[in-house]
């Protein structure tokens, strides 16, 4: 009866080919999140500077994107043949550049570079009025 229980049956993930997907770079001040997608959305590959070995104030430097973007590159290259993508930016941070160049010096052919940084559009919320 305890054999039963502890037992599960384990499934191989199905290696599917992308030949061309998107690169959705967030780069902020304190770190940055490279995650490669097909062109519907379902993550292949990600890699942050953090999951580098990158730590406190070195996680904002440009040279831990370009290593974060070469990691996750590497990864969807060789998990689903990825040759092709769209690159999505998100932020403001130093990996912006250098995140695209890693990437470009992998032999992925960018197709498209499109900034989607967020625009703020009331301003932030006013301080509440002093009471004396």
């Amino acid at each position: 009866m305890a054999d039963t229980a502890t037992r599960s049956t384990s499934k191989k993930k199905a290696k599917r080919s992308v030949p061309s997907g998107q690169v959705h770079v967030l780069a902020t001040f304190n770190n940055t999140i490279i995650t490669i997608t097909d062109n519907q959305g379902g993550v292949i590959a990600a890699s942050s500077a953090g999951a580098c070995g990158f730590r406190g104030s070195k996680k904002g430097t440009a040279y831990a994107a370009q290593v974060a973007a070469e990691r996750a590159a590497t990864t969807a290259k060789q998990q689903s043949g990825l040759t092709k993508a769209d690159i999505f930016i998100k932020g403001v941070g130093l990996g912006r550049d250098a995140a695209v160049r890693a990437l470009s010096g992998l032999d992925i052919a960018v197709e498209s570079i499109k900034d989607v940084t967020g625009v703020p559009h009331g301003g932030v919320r006013p301080k509440k009025a002093r009471r004396i």
